[in-house]
């Protein structure tokens, strides 16, 4: 693709799979040209390993690199390590956290999301999004009891499989487990194998997870408190060790078609006088009040209190829009995200957005809908930067084929899932990828 004429460089906000993709894609694009890529993490998340499936279904590996890795292989990128303190669209230039400012011909917006926390403030409540606040996880985790994990999406699914040696009570407000993945035929199958206890050997992961560790803790005492790290990818807990304190595999209660009603500190729920119930033991229907004295204490719509030593808050993302809105003029989704068109544009000129911040406004096709999963980061960022590059260059696009029908290929309890369409998904023995039936109490696909 023929070199636009030069206004100032393509810039691209967010170190993340959707930006990063996007940079790479404006890079190959525009070959002589200045692509910036504007992060405040100082490690980024590159695609690698990319394979073609079919032509809805992609799988690839998710490697999180020093930034120099990325201006290695494309001399044209320049990565700038800070947060962006303020945008001012019509001067069509960024402010960034390190006093500097940046000029852009085009820009593309892929800050990512935030953790939706139940409670902010709170000290025993924890989101997990990045890569230091799922090491923060481990750590409180190496002393606790037991646990409660709040919602029922990909993070959560991966927790309560992963965690042993912890007491867990997870609390959805579904009736099945992974409604958002496969149906209940599924989540039945997978209810059993989550039940039992954990015998195979726990097999390293095939997406490596590069880490600087010299690096990151610099830069954490440079960076504020509320700067977000991208993502984390697919494996983001094959480096971690979930272990509590405790020598056992699985202890997992699952709490359906409930919500959190209200958390208490421990000396405000003794003022209550209310009883909480002991961890229910497998197979046992009766009711047992808890006598131990916990941190925090948790009450469900359903009507049970449950002490844990902390809350897990997985319940979704809110688009990271904050650091952009000030003076500007977007059209915001329902769900907080940049309202973006068929083509990523948002409503102001000559930005896009794509990824977790963004939302995808235009008429959708009836098997397809946005979902904030690392397989759409990346087909939206790479989309995006078509669309950057054809208004460049005054050329037309058509929409991608990825958007006309939803597919994601993932992992949960080790079986490879097949998401095709919302809720329709195939579980694979990993080992031997033999198809389960309901005779055999797996799944019918």
């Amino acid at each position: 693709m023929a070199a636009a004429r030069s206004l100032g460089p393509f810039v691209v906000v967010g170190g993340g799979i959707a930006g990063v993709t996007c940079a790479e894609q404006l890079a190959v694009n525009f070959p002589t040209e200045d692509i910036v890529l504007v992060t405040a993490s100082p490690v980024i998340k590159a695609v690698t390993n990319f394979k073609q499936v079919s032509k809805v279904l992609e799988e690839f590996d998710v490697e999180e690199q020093p930034s120099t890795v990325l201006e290695n292989r494309f001399p044209n990128i320049k990565v700038i390590e800070s947060g962006v303190k303020q945008l001012k669209s019509e001067e069509h230039c960024i402010f960034t956290e390190d006093g500097r400012q940046h000029a852009y011909r085009k820009l593309c917006l892929c800050a990512g999301a935030k953790p939706k926390l139940i409670c902010e403030g709170n000290p025993y409540v924890l989101g997990i999004r990045d890569t230091d606040s799922a090491q923060e996880f481990q750590k409180q985790l190496t002393k606790a009891k037991r646990i409660m994990i709040v919602g029922n999406g990909g993070i959560a699914l991966e927790l309560v499989y992963e965690i042993e040696g912890c007491e867990v009570i997870w609390a959805i407000k579904d009736k099945a487990i992974g409604n958002t993945f496969f149906d209940a035929g599924a989540a039945e199958f997978l209810t059993s194998k989550l039940m039992s206890e954990k015998s195979e050997a726990k097999i390293a992961p095939k997406r490596t997870i590069y880490t600087i560790e010299g690096a990151r803790k610099e830069n954490r005492s440079k960076a504020k408190a509320d700067n977000v790290g991208s993502a984390l990818g697919p494996d983001w807990h094959g480096g971690l060790d979930l272990k509590g304190p405790q020598e056992f595999s699985h202890s997992i209660h699952i709490e359906t078609r409930c919500e959190v009603k209200k958390i208490y500190l421990q000396e405000e729920f003794k003022i209550t006088k209310k009883k909480p119930l002991a961890f229910p033991k497998h197979q046992d229907k009766s009711v047992t009040l808890d006598k131990e004295m916990w941190p925090v204490y948790v009450e469900l719509t359903n009507g049970k209190i449950y002490g844990c030593d902390f809350l897990v808050s997985a319940t979704g993302v809110t688009p990271n829009v904050q650091p952009f809105l000030h003076g500007n003029n977007f059209d915001l989704g329902e769900d907080g995200g940049l309202k973006v068109d068929d083509q990523m544009r948002t409503s102001l000129p000559d930005i896009y957005a794509a990824g977790d911040i963004c939302t995808a406004c235009w008429q959708p096709s009836p098997v397809w809908q946005q979902m904030r999963l690392w397989t759409q980061a990346r087909q939206m960022g790479w989309y995006a930067a078509k669309c950057m590059a054809a208004a460049s260059l005054g050329h037309p696009i058509d929409m991608d084929f990825s958007f006309e029908l939803f597919a994601h290929v993932t992992k949960f309890f080790n079986y490879k899932c097949l998401t095709v369409h919302i809720k329709k998904c195939k579980a694979f023995d990993s080992a031997q990828f033999q198809r389960k039936t309901q005779k055999t109490s797996g799944l019918c696909t």
